[in-house]
């Protein structure tokens, strides 16, 4: 297989890319030069958002291209149409932020999704996956696989989320935790949704899947239990009650990574169904391994995890924790 890795060289890209090379695939890696891609592949540069930006694409022929952008659909659009007749597939990982808010609990893959366009600037993250979506669409039809994932942990992580907690829990002592423990979450890993996108397309699957694990894969109680394990820090957790929290004015996914209270929110973050994926052979590594990999990775790295610039740091300052906590 010959695969054009639109992007490649961080988090998802990364791992979509590592996973082709253990396959034996020939790779492509076309990117802005901002980062080293992965060994083993070849590197085209160019910058999608510029004028002349895909002139290195202009010529070769690929079995599959993925794409992860997430910005102006228009990147996308470009993109699709100049390969169209070139690749045989095109694999958009999109995000299951196109489905219209609130969505109810196992919502399925042919929910009520946002306005988008292929031909807008960028709007808003949710409009801007769901133009990509239809630019995919518009250039390879049936040929385009809509691979719509949740929240996204692993190594490679540069968002900061589960880098948080991991740090946070390797300090130790008092440690904030979100309750109830039981609440349960819904993601995937970063190396299985490499795994999945890769055999669907090579499978000829084409249409949108939402591609994260089983609603209760796993709670808040086993994630950050097993960050505290894994980290050795001593971290006590304290379940705070979440209307305590809330009325601290602590605020949830940004201040709390990962963590969402009950409520439409967190129905629409972690309760899709995922019916479809798993009968196309989705599989979900346990979260402990999902944790442990991602602490040797952070380690690696010294405990300073790569964050995307259009990102903010998430996590709340220890003094905020530490008055919420009445220490």
């Amino acid at each position: 297989m010959k695969l054009l890795m639109l992007g490649g060289t961080e988090f998802a890209g990364r791992a979509i890319t590592e996973d082709a090379l253990d396959r034996g695939w020939e790779v492509t890696v076309f990117h802005r030069g901002h980062h080293a891609p992965s060994p083993g592949v070849r590197a085209v540069h160019g910058d999608r958002t510029e004028p002349g930006g895909l002139d290195g694409l202009a010529t070769g022929e690929w079995d599959l291209v993925v794409d992860t952008w997430g910005g102006a659909p228009t990147a996308v659009r470009d993109s699709a149409r100049l390969l169209r007749g070139r690749a045989g597939r095109y694999a958009y990982v999109s995000s299951r932020s196109v489905y219209a808010f609130p969505a109810p609990a196992d919502q399925a893959e042919d929910g009520p999704l946002v306005e988008g366009s292929p031909d807008a600037a960028s709007v808003a993250y949710a409009e801007d996956k769901r133009g990509g979506e239809l630019a995919a669409l518009d250039a390879f039809g049936e040929h385009a696989l809509l691979v719509r994932a949740g929240l996204i942990l692993g190594p490679y992580e540069n968002v900061g989320r589960l880098p948080w907690w991991l740090n946070r829990t390797a300090r130790g002592g008092p440690t904030l935790a979100p309750g109830p423990r039981e609440m349960p979450l819904q993601y995937i890993d970063v190396r299985d949704l490499a795994q999945w996108t890769l055999d669907a397309a090579g499978a000829g699957r084409g249409g949108p899947y939402n591609v994260v694990s089983p609603v209760g894969h796993a709670t808040m109680g086993s994630l950050l239990e097993a960050c505290a394990a894994v980290t050795g820090g001593g971290a006590e957790l304290r379940w705070t009650d979440p209307v305590r929290i809330e009325e601290a004015g602590v605020q949830p996914w940004t201040e709390l990574p990962i963590w969402i209270p009950a409520g439409e929110s967190h129905d629409y973050m972690f309760g899709g169904d995922v019916g479809k994926a798993l009968a196309a052979g989705l599989k979900c590594r346990p979260v402990e391994e999902t944790v442990a990999d991602t602490w040797a990775w952070l380690t690696s790295l010294g405990g300073v995890p790569p964050q995307r610039p259009d990102r903010p740091a998430p996590g709340i300052d220890a003094e905020r924790e530490a008055a919420l906590l009445a220490l």
